[in-house]
């Protein structure tokens, strides 16, 4: 099975849910994973290629999947040629809804339903259906009628009907939010990503060895420590070139890349285009709670 990129969300511990609902012309990102939870709602995508932990198949043109924590994903452009394409992302921490919670007789549903989705769940095109409006207007709500909405919405989920498992195999047991040192590192690297950090300093912070440290961050996120830093930083600008009007040289210093020819180079590596042409194409609304 193919390894999964690590990818750094832009949802903070603070946050509750992340909505995203925009129109897309072309699916690129590669096969990844992120500790979140993630609900895919896309219309319009007929001949993309799914990819769920080890499960492979090509879409029809509805599509509604909730992927599980830490389990690999993507949606390939494989033979679709339509445009755009309608497409609506909800993620949210597992810990939103603690143990203490679940365990509580109304919570069963949703509770066995994250648990079934470490293989990821495809839903049925009724249940696509029935959900539609409600996901486009999550979007519109506010404060607790968003959250409450949202909690609905899982619920119904949940006890929908033809729900089917995709991935013969679930996430792995460990997952880089239980270590507590990567834990550490997160919270230095979020106070930190705006100035030039070492391989040292990152060391230091967690008290290994540059070795150590080498090997850890490659077996904990699949990658090296520059390149787990400038997701981080590549996240930030991210959010900062949808949500205002900064020059792009700005957002460029603000998150920490002080050659700009390097933040173009980096940014389009990872995201399939420039900053510019990623704030000018960008189409939907981005939410948190």
């Amino acid at each position: 099975m193919i390894r999964a990129h690590q990818e750094i969300v832009q949802l903070s511990k603070k946050d509750c849910f992340l909505v995203w609902d925009r129109l897309k012309d072309y699916f690129d990102w590669p096969f990844h994973q992120h500790p979140e939870f993630e609900l895919n709602f896309i219309e319009n995508g007929k001949g993309l290629l799914r990819r769920i932990g080890d499960h492979v198949e090509e879409v029809k043109s509805k599509e509604l999947v909730l992927v599980g924590a830490n389990l690999g994903h993507c949606w390939d452009q494989h033979h679709c040629t339509t445009k755009p394409m309608h497409e609506i992302t909800l993620q949210f921490h597992p810990s939103l809804l603690d143990t203490g919670l679940l365990n509580r007789q109304i919570f069963n549903p949703i509770k066995d339903m994250f648990e079934r989705a470490q293989h990821g769940i495809l839903f049925s095109d009724e249940t696509f259906d029935l959900v539609k409006p409600r996901l486009s207007q999550i979007s519109n709500k506010q404060g607790m009628d968003y959250f409450i909405e949202i909690l609905s919405l899982l619920h119904d989920l949940a006890t929908s009907r033809n729900q089917r498992i995709l991935s013969s195999v679930a996430a792995p047991i460990y997952t880089y939010e239980k270590s507590k040192e990567l834990e550490k590192l997160n919270e230095f690297l979020e106070l930190n990503y705006q100035r030039k950090l070492t391989l040292e300093e990152a060391a230091n912070e967690v008290h290994m060895s540059q070795i150590t440290f080498n090997r850890f961050i490659k077996r904990t996120t699949g990658s090296t420590f520059i390149n787990y830093l400038n997701e981080i930083r590549l996240a930030k600008a991210g959010v900062l070139l949808i949500e205002g009007d900064i020059p792009v040289a700005e957002i460029a210093h603000d998150c920490g890349f002080y050659n700009l020819a390097n933040f173009h180079r980096t940014f389009k590596k990872r995201n399939g285009c420039t900053p510019s042409k990623y704030r000018m194409e960008f189409s939907g609304v981005k939410r948190t709670l």
